[in-house]
């Protein structure tokens, strides 16, 4: 890696030394999905001559973020960091969140400095968000050029770009772990079951993702309806708006959607993956038959990830038992309104549990336990840390909470936030064991002699909180009142 010059297959690139490490950033990974490519699959980039300079990040997709809209069309980028020294060093892949709206691999969040300071090869990409991204319209009038999963097809090239150059950056082919949060966490769901990625790596963890977000392309219309509506077009005028306008000016209509989605469809996720040839079957049907064969996983939830999506406005999930209601009977499953109230009337704040169980904790569950089933190891964990401004703002332990210490970001605003009033001494002890339990896990393939393997038998759980242990956590009222009814998948 002569001058930090590394020969990959799509060109020469060259990265530069910062504070103790070597950053490859805003690598092309694909064609810019733009004219003639927009609203089409990702395809592989046109080697290049010469050397690609990776200073720098590149573009984030399209979004709103604080208010502003950010990004462009031209994102497919991937990053590399890595330590001064080494070779065949375990690898890991962050996939970020964001509902599928937003999102982008140059957050300060997301970037991998802890990582390579232990050992570890660090890889990040963009890919397509929102109505670039995950947006079904290949049913609508006129719209036979566009392709369904725009964005997956983004993961599913970056992650094939990463396994053929793995090894010019120094990295191990055989100790490749893939790891998202929300979305992300969704994404290497998907990306378990995804024949387009089968040898890319062997091992994943999923933080708060949602195994059941994906969708038929006749439910995904129901989202794609409203879009229409917010846009003020008829489905006749769509193709010529999506050919022609600035892809910025969509994001109305994509606000739209994601405040009247709930009231529509209550219980019903915003645009995401659908189901056809790139991603053929529902990850949790697949994982039952084994699709994940050979894969080491963790999976966990936060223990209170509902606080940031129930809210009494704008809701992001039911907030009453009218909605929970017409949710149940909208998909034939009135038998399961009995078991459902009678569990969730006695909690204390029972929308904010059932937006958790329903999105996160009992589909990990079934992750948990298809993956299992297969003699494969498995470990789950729950975030259950409450600190002084959880408990002040009623957050609690919620959805992403866990990332400061993933990611050992002490300056992070949102860990600034997270952690006020708190002793320094807290965060240091949760990074090292979140942190600490990760690498280790990327590092030897198992994260921690003190995490028993989760099993029918022995569902051992590892709970993160101030005094952090492994305990055998009995969910089975919460899986017996959800059995096995399905939501919106017709």
């Amino acid at each position: 890696m002569a001058d930090y010059i590394v020969k990959t297959t799509t060109g020469d690139v060259r990265g530069y030394e910062r504070d103790g490490r070597i950053d490859f950033l805003g690598i092309p990974y694909a064609e810019a999905p733009v004219g003639a490519r927009r609203l089409k699959r990702s395809v592989p980039k046109t080697p290049w001559e010469g050397i690609f300079d990776a200073k720098e990040y590149g573009n984030s997709p399209i979004q709103y973020n604080h208010g502003q809209v950010i990004g462009s069309e031209d994102c497919l980028t991937v990053n590399v960091q890595r330590p001064l020294t080494g070779d065949k060093l375990p690898v890991f892949v962050w996939i970020y969140g964001g509902g599928y709206n937003t999102g982008e691999s140059s957050d300060d969040m997301y970037r991998g400095e802890a990582f390579v300071r232990d050992g570890i090869l660090f890889f990040s990409f963009n890919y397509r968000t929102n109505v670039m991204g995950f947006y079904d319209f290949t049913t609508y009038p006129g719209c036979e050029w566009v392709d369904s999963n725009c964005g997956l097809s983004d993961q599913i090239l970056a992650l094939n770009w990463i396994r053929e150059n793995v090894e010019a950056f120094g990295g191990d082919p055989d100790r490749i772990t893939i790891g998202g949060e929300s979305a992300g966490g969704a994404s290497v769901t998907n990306m378990l079951v995804v024949p387009g990625v089968r040898g890319c790596f062997s091992q994943a963890i999923i933080e708060s993702g949602l195994p059941n977000c994906v969708m038929t392309h006749e439910v995904a219309r129901q989202n794609v309806d409203l879009f229409l509506e917010g846009m003020h077009w008829t489905p006749e005028e769509l193709a010529e708006h999506l050919k022609k306008d600035d892809p910025r000016m969509f994001l109305p209509g994509h606000e739209y959607v994601q405040a009247r989605h709930q009231y529509k469809n209550p219980g019903m996720f915003l645009p995401c993956p659908v189901i056809d040839d790139l991603l053929p079957e529902r990850p949790i049907d697949a994982l039952r038959r084994g699709a994940a064969e050979g894969i080491r996983l963790i999976i966990g939830t936060n223990k209170h990830e509902g606080t940031m999506f129930v809210h009494p406005e704008n809701t992001g999930f039911p907030n009453s038992w009218t909605m929970v209601t017409e949710m149940v009977e909208k998909n034939g499953n009135e038998e399961a309104l009995p078991a459902l109230i009678t569990h969730y009337h006695k909690e204390e704040e029972p929308f904010i549990s059932f937006a958790t169980d329903w999105a996160f904790e009992m589909p990990a569950v079934k992750v948990a336990s298809a993956q299992s089933k297969w003699k494969h190891d498995v470990w789950m964990y729950r975030y259950e840390l409450v600190t002084k401004t959880g408990v002040e703002t009623g957050w609690k332990a919620s959805h992403a909470f866990e990332l400061p210490f993933v990611f050992e970001k002490p300056d992070h605003p949102f860990s600034h936030f997270q952690l006020e009033g708190e002793p320094a001494e807290l965060f240091t002890k949760m990074c090292s064991e979140i942190h600490g339990d990760w690498v280790r896990f990327m590092k030897t393939g198992d994260p921690n002699a003190d995490w028993g393997r989760f099993s029918k038998e022995a569902q051992n759980v590892r709970i993160y909180d101030r005094e952090t242990r492994t305990v055998l956590l009995d969910r089975s009222e919460m899986m017996d009142a959800w059995g096995d009814f399905r939501f919106y998948e017709k």
